[in-house]
Parts: structure tokens; C-alpha cells; sequence
């Protein structure tokens, strides 16, 4: 099982911001399936103010370049994306095509 932690921002409007969270208490069964399908075996997402971060665990097989091709080919995924889109502001630094950035692990305790 492999870890990843990645950051992205919401747009800074109250209203917004509580919309979005709405939205991830009903995610849409098509987005769950397409999370389970591409290995990822636990997600999660946090949120304080305008920032979000999100933890994944996945299998060993898992890689981000195969959940894109299997995102760019699912319609329904699509139009999540776009959805959310309305909520998300990509980071300082970003590409324009980027949205959630993984972070670098700086420390670790066990």
C-alpha cells in the first residue's frame, strides 16, 4: 500500500465552500466506482478555510498517469470534474491544467 497527500484550494466564498462539502456528502456513485477501479483503497478529504487536502492509499499498482486515461475516458467523471471546477482554484504555481498538487512528505514519526 503506497500513501499520497495532495493540496488544492476552494475559491474563498462561504456559500461555496459549503456547497462543495455538500456535494462530498453525496458523492455520485460513477466517482466512487472510478476511485475503487484505479486501485486507490481509502480516500480522504479535508478541509480548513479555503484548503483542501486529501490522503491516498493505494495499491502498489496504482499511478496517476492510468487514473487520468481512465478519468479522460469516463464521461460521467467528466462532468464531476467540471462540477467541481465551480468550487476549486488551483494552487499558487500550478499549471493550468492542474488541480490537486501532491505534496513532498518532510517528516514522518513512527
Amino acid at each position: 500500500m503506497k500513501k499520497y497527500c495532495l493540496a488544492l484550494d476552494l475559491k474563498n466564498d462561504s456559500d461555496l465552500i459549503e456547497e462543495y462539502k455538500r456535494f462530498h456528502q453525496n458523492v455520485w456513485p460513477e466517482i466512487l466506482e472510478s476511485i475503487k477501479e484505479s486501485g486507490i483503497k481509502n480516500l480522504e478529504i479535508y478541509n480548513i478555510q479555503d484548503r483542501l487536502f486529501m490522503i491516498i492509499e493505494a495499491d502498489t499498482h496504482f499511478s496517476f498517469e492510468e487514473k487520468s486515461k481512465l478519468d479522460a475516458s469516463n464521461p460521467k467523471v467528466q462532468e464531476w470534474e467540471d462540477l467541481m471546477w465551480k468550487f476549486q482554484q488551483a494552487l499558487p504555481g500550478a499549471k493550468p491544467v492542474e488541480k490537486w498538487l501532491l505534496m513532498d512528505k518532510i517528516f514522518e514519526f513512527k
